[in-house]
Formats: C-alpha cells, structure tokens, sequence
C-alpha cells in the first residue's frame, strides 16, 4: 500500500484538488439557486439540469488528462500553476455569481480567468501529443469560461 502511494501520489493530488475545486464551487453555486433562477434568461438557454452533468464530465476528464500527463512526467511547474490559478478563479467566481450575487465582479473574474484558460490551454498545446487529449483540455477551457 505504501508503495502505491509512493508510485502515484502525484495523480491522487490531481484528482483531489479537482474533486475540491468541483465540490466547492458545486456548494456555492447551489447557495445562489434561488437567486438564479430568479434570473431573466434567454429563451435559448441550457436547461438547468444540463449544466451539472457537463461539468462532471469536464471534470471527471480533466483529472484523467492530467492524470495520464502527470504519469507520463510531462506536467511543467507553469502548467500545475496555471491550473491551480483556473481552479481557484473558477471557484471565486461561483462564490461571487452565485453566493454574492455581484455581476460586475463576478464577470470580471470570469474575464481574467478566460485569460487565464488561454494561457492554459497554450500551455498544455505545448504538451500534450494526443488530439483526443488536446481537445479535452479545450473543451474544458471554453466550457469553464461559459457557465
């Protein structure tokens, strides 16, 4: 057991930090329910049950990208740090939106963190080898810039 913690600490770390980015940002966006739902919304809007299902998708394929990145030691420090940013910019954003229900602030992280999905997604362009895995990373980082 020791010996598997040693060997993939790494991935264990990863998939933690998604599961908290995932459940903190999950219970401040269902702090704001109501106020969202009070919301004028396009007649072309996604249905609210869409959007927790995409997300757990997203989520649930990230950590397996960066997963296989990780064992494959191709995770730069820029990279980890890129992430850590998005993760903590997509949790400040569901706390604002959602919880605080501050628009103005709330639209601009989500500007500063599509900055930093843009930089993200360079990052990982640099690589990662796989289309398939390369078009995970995108569509994670549009998905999080369009709650």
């Amino acid at each position: 057991m020791k010996q598997f913690f040693k060997e993939n600490y790494k991935i264990i770390i990863i998939c933690l930090s998604v599961l908290v980015v995932a459940g903190v940002g999950s219970i401040f966006v269902n702090l704001g329910m109501d106020w969202y739902a009070g919301l004028t919304k396009p007649t072309e809007w996604i249905p609210n049950f869409v959007i927790p299902l995409v997300w757990s998708v997203i989520y649930l394929l990230f950590a397996i990208i960066l997963s296989i990145l990780s064992k494959q030691n191709l995770l730069t420090k820029k990279t980890i740090y890129l992430c850590v940013f998005n993760g903590i910019f997509n949790v400040l954003w569901c706390l604002v939106f959602f919880t605080l229900n501050q628009l103005f602030i709330g639209n601009i992280i989500i500007i500063i963190n599509a900055f930093i999905g843009v930089f993200l997604l360079i990052s990982l362009s640099r690589i990662v080898k796989s289309i398939y895995l390369y078009y995970g990373c995108m569509s994670y980082c549009f998905w999080s810039q369009h709650h």
